[in-house]
């Protein structure tokens, strides 16, 4: 049967200076998708994404590691780490 998905993206920064929530969607995109068809997407993930506002109300993205997720469902998610590094 034809039907769509939703593909989400969330991020957790394991370490910030100001609390953050422990699942943020940073993105998705809706798929129609035939039977038995697969397809792949892609989502970007940038400074923007991972950036917040700090206790100076000022928007930053912090070194660290942050878990990546992704999938159909928010209980449902495949996970990855990326690590953030100053310049």
């Amino acid at each position: 049967m034809r039907g769509d998905e939703v593909v989400q993206l969330y991020i957790r920064d394991e370490v910030s200076s100001v609390t953050r929530p422990v699942k943020e969607l940073r993105g998705f995109r809706r798929i129609s998708l035939n039977p038995g068809e697969t397809k792949t997407v892609e989502l970007a993930l940038g400074p923007s994404e991972l950036s917040f506002l700090n206790r100076d109300m000022r928007r930053v993205v912090e070194p660290g590691t942050f878990r990546v997720m992704v999938g159909g469902q928010s209980d449902e998610l495949i996970e990855a780490k990326l690590s953030v590094v100053e310049k």
